[in-house]
């Protein structure tokens, strides 16, 4: 299997859609310019804004709406896979659009979609406290679609905590997970890299975890950290502070190496 070479965007979304899409316009676009073939945006990429905002300008994908627009047109003006990390996708309940990871192709046409399974109703240790499913519709089933003949497995930021589903892609051939992600800065900075190298470890996986970083509307402030991690659990690339790209080639056959020298699929009892 060829090497793929791919790259994760950190953003600093806002609640203007077209600052927000210039921005991750910018960085799509550099990211092709490094040779990347696949780039994931983070979860919000479109904006961060009220459950309000989110039912408003949640859109039909594919379709006319400028967030699908922007993904369309990005992956085929560069002529790459572009993974647009979560949006609102229209559902049945017009208070609760689902949170909708999407992969358009080097062609510009919708290669896949996976809505957001697991729903971020948390209170967090800081006081804060987050309810997702009051605004939000949850998918119900895991999704790999083949990115150039390679495995990819999807999902969207608190799914990380949930093994079981990273471990459904990887019983479906997933050889990358993507997990695009809005870590709040409280538990980022604790479980954020734990997290993200653990589902590369148990699976023998490369994980693209896009971020966002840094404060947003409402108070809203958010860990960063993207990376794109080995099925070794070692760093490849990781953004600093602030909206930027790392970029990685993936190597396949070393990936065939690790899965050999410790077989965990074949060894799997439950």
């Amino acid at each position: 299997m060829p090497s793929l070479k791919c790259a994760v965007v950190q953003l600093s979304s806002q609640d203007v859609i077209g600052d927000n899409l210039a921005k991750a316009a910018e960085l799509v676009a550099r990211a092709a310019r490094l040779g990347a073939e696949l780039v994931v945006l983070p979860e919000n990429f479109a904006f961060m804004a009220t459950d309000a905002d989110k039912r408003a300008h949640a859109e039909v994908i594919p379709g006319a709406g400028p967030i699908a627009k922007f993904l369309e047109r990005a992956a085929r003006e560069h002529g790459v896979f572009v993974l647009g990390g979560g949006s609102p996708e229209k559902s049945g309940d017009d208070a609760r659009p689902y949170n909708t990871s999407a992969l358009f192709g080097p062609d510009g046409t919708l290669v896949a979609k996976y809505r957001k399974v697991h729903l971020f109703d948390v209170d967090v240790p800081n006081g804060k406290s987050y309810r997702e499913s009051e605004a939000t519709s949850a998918g119900d089933a895991p999704v790999v679609v083949a990115v150039k003949d390679v495995p990819v497995g999807l999902s969207v930021c608190y799914d990380v905590r949930f093994p079981e589903l990273y471990r459904a892609l990887a019983a479906q051939g997933a050889r990358i997970l993507t997990v695009p992600a809005a870590f709040t800065l409280q538990t980022g900075k604790d479980h954020w890299s734990v997290l993200v190298r653990a589902r590369a470890i148990e699976n023998q996986c490369f994980v693209l975890a896009a971020a966002q970083h840094g404060t947003h509307p409402q108070g809203r402030a958010t860990y960063g950290k993207s990376m794109i991690v080995d099925p070794w659990g070692d760093v490849l690339a990781q953004v600093g502070e602030g909206p930027g790209v790392a970029i990685a080639e993936l190597d396949f056959e070393y990936q065939d190496r690790v899965r050999a020298a410790i077989p965990c699929g074949k060894h799997r009892r439950l």
